[in-house]
């Protein structure tokens, strides 16, 4: 079993990588103000950012979920790895060497499997690349490239490599790296042979196949002799890395630029994505073997932002499956906050083809949108009747209108009913209109999967290791009512005190926790007393943090220190006057609660008690009522 891994290298790491660089590399983050950042959460879905992330404290936390914690949380949440292995990624990234307490230096045998397979897959890649450059038999697999318009250079930049036509070349060569045969086969690099495991791709074209973090976790290979009886494209099969819903070709390439011009090119295969980058579309992607489904919704909606002028554009072959492609995307098209439109190349070509034959122009022309693609499928629809008979045009409006009707956008679907009334040369408009509408009333009804994202393009109406082992989701806190001001005021006094503790500290320390009247902050209090205090953040505030999360209780209470942590404090200009409004709010409080508790046991003393503890009371009561009136008149130079 490998070794603990050194808590001051664990902190190193999270000192090292900010976290907001980590993120970015799966989402795009926006300005949010305070010095947070937000973005769409990858946790769940939404159609608004509520996902937020503090660069300068190291944590991230989403309003919506309640997931939340710090960079090595994000990266074994997002790839589903335990701790040491984020841990081991992340000192990859930042050329930290990690020492382990139980054994020394982790053997490369004992780290985790997700980090072994993305580095076979890694050393894979770049083997497969050199046979291409260099190696006599891949002679053939040059000439095909060329043969489409990519020289060497092209190759480099998109990693293309050739996997010789040998039995085991590849296995052995990673054998000899130190890998296991059981290493090869769960990697799907290699299968079981009679005599052993063997390559899996032999005699291919080769593309890896990047996550949009950029690891290599699999290959498409494209055949290129007579004699290979396999399928034309061969992928790496599913494994622990690799799953081809949840992967597109190029992501790692195109993902700045997406994020850059809220825009996204799908196309078909690998050699279209490498046209359209070196055509200068560089928001080019493809699936992998697949069609375009809900899980590459979810990555480049996180890419896009959902904003008002995001585009997804998608180009298919003007072949039957082509179509028949497109109408499966537009399935997923309310799926969507982004406008989607449809691009089909003259003579049906790809953008491969049209490269060749036409220049780089003609690829850069042809993913300008042009085409809605509901008006596509509409069109595909309707073009199957004869619209020159009244049963024609009754059996299309038959058939399309519930298309139309499952547009949840009330103002958008009004506007594709009336340009499904013209398609289908049916005069009265409102007919047409009134059915659509009629239908998505009844799939209501009858209780639909609820209302899509808003489309913003369209009219709108209406220890610290021990603590992630197990890595489980953060669970919800009790609810709490924020138009109830003492709540509001408890909550910003402790986002001050996590946030700014040099703006609180010390007076914050002497505050009881029986002061915080709502049982997640009383929790939340107690865990920044237990960690040492606010005194202790203005001497270390990223170790102050990761410590006040270390002393929360369990799940729920550490989910609302990230939130508090993370969270915008209510004031524009956060400052000493401020924070001492806040501190006097919650004090002030608190003594007029004890002032309440005082009167009432003053009530009961006077019919029975003796003169001495009703004097006692009484004196409790007076100096009280001297403290709330200094903290009127002076404010926090009185507390």
């Amino acid at each position: 079993m490998a070794g603990r891994i050194n808590d001051e290298d664990v902190k190193a790491v999270r000192d090292a990588v900010p976290i907001d660089a980590v993120v970015s590399e799966y989402l795009q983050l926006r300005n949010a103000g305070g010095g947070n950042l937000k973005g769409l959460c990858p946790f769940h879905d939404e159609k608004s950012p509520s996902f937020q992330v503090s660069p300068s404290k190291g944590l991230f936390h989403c309003f919506g979920c309640q997931e939340g914690g710090d960079t090595i949380t994000f990266v074994m949440k997002i790839d589903h790895l335990t701790f040491s292995e984020a841990v081991e990624r992340l000192a990859g990234q930042a050329g930290i060497t990690l020492r382990y307490e139980e054994g020394g230096y982790n053997p490369s045998h004992q780290r985790g499997e997700r980090i072994r397979l993305v580095e076979a897959h890694k050393l894979a890649a770049e083997w497969y690349a050199e046979q291409l450059a260099t190696g006599p038999e891949a002679e053939t697999g040059r000439v095909f490239l060329a043969e489409r318009g990519f020289d060497q250079a092209a190759a480099v930049h998109f990693g293309v490599g050739y996997s010789p036509q040998g039995w085991d070349h590849l296995t052995r060569f990673l054998r000899g790296k130190g890998f296991s045969d059981k290493e090869l086969v769960l990697s799907g690099l290699a299968q079981e042979g009679r005599r052993g495991p063997i390559d899996r791709f032999r005699g291919r074209l080769m593309w890896p196949i990047r996550d949009i973090g950029g690891d290599v976790v699999g290959f498409g290979a494209r055949k290129l002799y007579e004699a290979d009886n396999g399928p034309k494209y061969l992928n790496t099969p599913e494994t622990g890395i690799y799953k081809k819903s949840q992967v597109l070709y190029g992501i790692d390439l195109a993902k700045k630029d997406i994020a850059k011009s809220s825009r996204a090119v799908v196309v078909e295969g690998y050699t279209d994505v490498m046209a359209c980058h070196l055509a200068g579309v560089t928001t080019a992607i493809a699936t992998c073997g697949t069609a375009f489904g809900t899980d590459h919704i979810k990555i480049l909606r996180r890419l896009l932002m959902d904003n008002g002028s995001a585009r997804v554009i998608f180009t298919f072959d003007g072949d039957a499956a082509g179509q028949k492609a497109a109408l499966r995307a537009f399935e997923d098209d309310q799926k969507f906050a982004a406008e989607t439109y449809i691009a089909i190349a003259p003579d049906g070509m790809d953008p491969c083809d049209l490269r060749l034959a036409k220049g780089d122009e003609a690829v850069a022309d042809l993913v300008e949108p042009r085409t809605p693609l509901f008006e596509f499928a509409l069109r595909q629809i309707v073009g199957r009747y004869d619209l020159d008979t009244p049963a024609g045009r009754a059996a299309a409006l038959d058939e399309a209108a519930p298309v139309v009707a499952r547009i949840k956008n009330s103002g958008a679907q009004h506007e594709v009913a009336v340009q499904l009334a013209g398609m289908l040369g049916i005069l009265d408009t409102q007919f047409v209109v009134k059915r659509v509408a009629q239908l998505a009333r009844w799939a209501r009804d009858r209780g639909g999967k609820g209302p899509a994202p808003e489309r913003p393009g369209r009219p709108q109406h209406g220890g610290p290791q021990q603590q992630y082992a197990a890595a489980p989701a953060a669970p919800r806190g009790p609810a709490l009512n924020l138009r109830n001001p003492v709540f509001a005021t408890e909550r910003e006094l402790l986002k001050l005190a996590l946030q700014r503790p040099e703006l609180v500290s010390p007076a914050f320390d002497a505050y009881g926790v029986d002061e915080f009247t709502a049982p997640p902050y009383a929790a939340v209090r107690q865990a920044i007393l237990d960690a040492g205090g606010a005194e202790y953040g203005v001497q270390d505030p990223q170790e102050y943090l990761i410590r006040v999360r270390d002393a929360a209780p369990d799940d729920t209470v550490r989910a609302m220190v990230t939130e508090l942590a993370v969270e915008a404090i209510m004031r524009r200009a956060v400052d000493e006057v401020y924070a001492g409004e806040v501190l006097v709010r919650v004090r002030r409080r608190a003594v007029e609660r004890r002032v309440r508790e005082v009167n009432g046991k003053l009530a009961r003393l006077s019919h029975h008690a003796d003169q001495a503890e009703l004097s006692a009371v009484q004196n409790e009561l007076w100096v009280l009522q001297q403290y709330d009136q200094a903290l009127r008149e002076h404010g926090a130079a009185a507390l």
